[in-house]
């Protein structure tokens, strides 16, 4: 199995020190995050000069604050720089964060979703010829004369998603789909597995051409009650989010979103960790010793074949943040 990190260091010179640690442990892919005190892209150019063989990408940019040729030159860019390492990993977030944090609209984010990488994939492989035009529902683009040598025209594209129209769209058009932190192996064989397949299926493409790539929350330590309120904490705060309670339907646990809505107004972390069952979050996460990490994550066997290790950090202190990177990239170094 591939072996992926989400950079969580909290900072651009952790992040870079953090890539860099991943590819001398063997790891595969090294991807960053957006969020309204982190650029996604910014980064990425110091990793792509200062490594040599570890795919490098975004999982995931915030889709819809940029506008689409904005995407599609970054990456192209850290892709050259990197000598073909790049994947862009796009997610729509959420209303509040579209709204709230950027400012910007958020409608019909499935549709604009899957127009979005087809725009971008267009952009890619018209790269090395002359004018470029597109013109879907949502954009309307023509440039004259449009030239980008030495892009790569299947630049891999990955698309975030939790339900089932988010899952259509990248099944659709997608090279993979970002499973969410929060996201039960059970969902993934129930629900995300069967609606790529449905959906590539239904745009003509071969089945597995939008492969699963799953964060997998993953709290390492040598108590193992550390470990798994580490990863409560994670979890409690993802469900604070009502569109993600699908999950916990399919699990037969709605009171726990309800709980850990309640606990968001005042921010009671602890209320939030409390809500959630051990067995949910042996569905979820690999929190555990250093010596279990390896036999949790063949539980992830025959759902994927690659995982992005994403260490918890709601109210959990920035050296034991670092410490669990630490403890990930021992664990599973191949």
């Amino acid at each position: 199995m591939r072996r992926g990190l989400i950079l969580t260091a909290g900072s651009a010179r952790g992040n870079l020190a953090l890539a860099q640690d991943a590819e001398r442990a063997g790891f595969d892919t090294a991807l960053t995050v957006e969020f309204f005190n982190q650029h996604a892209f910014a980064v990425l150019g110091a990793i792509a000069a200062t490594t040599t063989r570890i795919q490098i990408g975004t999982g995931i940019a915030n889709a819809f604050t940029r506008a689409p040729l904005v995407h599609a030159t970054a990456a192209m860019d850290l892709d050259e720089l990197s000598g073909g390492r790049m994947v862009l990993g796009l997610g729509s977030g959420t209303r509040r964060m579209n709204v709230d944090w950027w400012g910007v609209p958020f409608e019909k984010p499935a549709g604009r979703m899957k127009e979005l990488v087809e725009l971008l994939r267009a952009a890619f492989r018209a790269a090395a010829g002359f004018g470029f035009r597109f013109k879907g529902r949502f954009w309307d683009l023509a440039i004259p004369v449009y030239m980008r040598p030495g892009a790569r025209p299947d630049l891999p594209l990955w698309v975030a998603a939790v339900n089932q129209p988010m899952l259509r769209s990248a099944g659709a058009v997608a090279d993979g789909v970002v499973g969410h932190p929060i996201a039960t192996r059970r969902w993934h064989r129930e629900v995300t597995l069967p609606t790529l397949r449905t959906a590539e299926a239904a745009a003509g493409r071969p089945a597995g051409a939008c492969r699963l790539v799953p964060y997998v929350l993953t709290s390492i330590h040598p108590d193992r009650a550390v470990a798994l309120q580490d990863a409560k904490q994670q979890i409690g705060f993802y469900y604070t989010v009502k569109v993600y309670h699908t999950i916990l339907r399919l699990h037969g646990l709605p009171q726990v979103g309800e709980v850990c809505r309640a606990a968001l107004a005042s921010f009671d972390v602890a209320a939030m960790a409390a809500a959630i069952p051990d067995a949910l979050v042996d569905e979820i996460a690999i929190a555990c010793t250093p010596d279990e990490a390896r036999d949790r994550l063949r539980r992830w066997d025959g759902l994927c074949d690659e995982v992005l290790f994403y260490a918890p950090s709601v109210g959990v202190p920035s050296e034991r943040v670092r410490e669990n990177n630490e403890r990930i990239l021992t664990a599973f170094a191949p």
